[in-house]
């Protein structure tokens, strides 16, 4: 009897020893931003897009142009949304409240520097 019992809790112990080591898989987190563009056109779009599909920590970018705003799903643990406007602020447009780069800006076309305006030029 004293031998099942050590046996017993001798493998209880290698048990849990053995599973404190084995973790659950940990799932990603996502977020999704809504953000303010001022983006005009298609070509607007397709540089904005390009822009937040190679920042680190996005993982989609999608630019509404009939309401100007972009759906950014992220990674929350790899960048924030501030960094997520910024990205589009250094791309040369304004994101909600924050003020696009004017190097930035001024190196667009010329039609995706007109708010509101009408593209000129096809890409």
């Amino acid at each position: 009897m004293k031998t099942q019992l050590r046996f017993l809790l001798a493998a209880l112990v290698i048990i849990s020893f053995g599973t404190s080591f084995v973790k659950a898989p940990v799932k990603n987190k996502t977020e999704s931003v809504n953000i303010l563009t001022s983006a005009v056109c298609e070509s607007c779009k397709a540089r904005i897009e390009k822009a937040l599909k190679s920042t680190d920590g996005v993982i989609d970018a999608n630019l509404n142009l009939n309401n100007k705003k972009v759906k950014v799903k992220f990674n929350p643990d790899k960048i924030t949304a501030g960094q997520i406007r910024t990205v589009i602020a250094n791309t040369g447009y304004d994101a909600d409240n924050v003020r696009h780069s004017e190097t930035a800006f001024n190196n667009l076309p010329h039609c995706c520097q007109k708010a509101g305006g009408a593209c000129e030029h096809k890409e």
